[in-house]
């Protein structure tokens, strides 16, 4: 049985990335295998299970033209600050592995392809959210992600997945900069990717934080 492998302080990690890059799947494999190596990982997504991610969720189904641009994001906004305060700094202050199928750098792109100012919608959340230690941007072209998205749900949402749309979001993603971004081509087979991105993290686990339990008793 692995030994529990306990952090000095939380550590956050987000998978960003368009529609059909894999985010999901990445996440719940990196949460299965450092759980495996001992850590206490915290598995969220977004949107979260709050009143306004559970409309969100119900608008995207239904059609994402709903709701406005500013409508959208006011609901991001608010499911956001209910993921950060209930989920992801309590998370943090635990000293857990935190990883966070999308963030708000889904907001920057997503909702920055409709309009709304990217810097403006960073500054909004970088007031409240935490930066994550580190953010993967999982990149894939907007034809190859249509064509996962289409084989795995049979069709999809026109509105939301269309090509014109995936195309912004695409570039807006691909601008991100900053010591904590880590783009990843996302094309290849699943293993491949999961090796790379969790080579990634234990090299950040490794160098920063890291304390196991025979280091703690000590």
């Amino acid at each position: 049985m692995t030994s529990p492998r306990r952090l000095a302080r939380g550590v956050l990690v987000a998978l960003e990335g368009i529609d059909g890059a894999g985010k999901s799947t990445q996440a719940r494999r990196l949460a299965r295998l450092f759980a495996e190596q001992g850590y206490a990982v915290q598995l969220l997504r977004e949107p979260s299970d709050s009143p306004w991610g559970r409309r969100l969720r119900e608008s995207l189904q239904a059609g994402r033209r709903l709701l406005s641009p500013s409508q959208e994001l006011d609901l991001f906004m608010q499911d956001r600050r209910y993921h950060v305060a209930a989920q992801i700094r309590p998370a943090l202050a635990a000293c857990q592995l935190v990883l966070t199928d999308r963030y708000y750098f889904s907001s920057i792109a997503y909702q920055g392809a409709l309009g709304i100012d990217p810097e403006t919608i960073r500054q909004q959340n970088e007031a409240f959210a935490p930066v994550p230690d580190l953010v993967f941007l999982l990149l894939i072209s907007p034809e190859q992600a249509l064509a996962r998205i289409r084989a795995s749900r049979h069709g999809g949402n026109d509105s939301f997945e269309q090509e014109a749309y995936l195309r912004r979001v695409d570039a807006i993603f691909r601008a991100l900069q900053g010591p904590h971004v880590y783009p990843v081509v996302a094309d290849g087979p699943v293993e491949t990717v999961t090796s790379a991105l969790q080579r990634k993290i234990e090299e950040l686990l490794a160098a920063n934080v890291v304390l196991t339990a025979p280091d703690l008793a000590s």
